[in-house]
């Protein structure tokens, strides 16, 4: 019986990167979900995502969903859309994000704007691994209440 083995998570990381670089890059790696790219003022962190995080990242979703649900909350889910904000020079992609009490407030759209919509009310990040960029600044200077 052959088994498989899921690679553990692998990160690599770039100095001295343009926002346009960075912005080039998101492009190049759009159609492959299983990188995540974070960028903080130069600094480009690659990572490819193991078994383990993403059924971390399944489990809490489901979590979320579940006490939503229970409390009769609001929830439009934004999967792990790439959030950015130029002027700062930093952007991440979450592992899931929410807005529960702004929902009203993206209701119905398909593109978020930080410049004009509310970000999400809540992001899960789930991290099994070590990390070079600290990502809870970021959520910070991208305006995100709760991670």
């Amino acid at each position: 019986m052959a088994t498989v083995q899921s690679p553990a998570e692998q990160r690599l990381i770039l100095y001295g990167v343009s926002w346009q670089e960075y912005r080039r890059m998101l492009r190049a790696f759009a159609e492959r979900p299983s990188f995540r790219l974070t960028c903080d003022r130069g600094t480009l962190e690659l990572m490819t995502l193991s078994l383990e995080h993403e059924s971390l990242v399944r489990f809490f979703n489901l979590l979320i969903l579940a006490l939503t649900l229970q409390l009769g909350l609001p929830l439009k889910g934004g999967g792990s859309t790439t959030f950015e904000r130029c002027r700062r020079r930093r952007g991440l992609e979450s592992d899931e994000c929410y807005w529960i009490a702004h929902e009203a407030l993206v209701r119905g759209k398909e593109k978020i704007d930080l410049r004009h919509d509310p970000p999400p009310d809540l992001a899960l990040e789930v991290d099994v691994g070590y990390r070079t960029l600290d990502r809870m600044s970021i959520y910070a200077a991208l305006g995100l209440p709760e991670v």
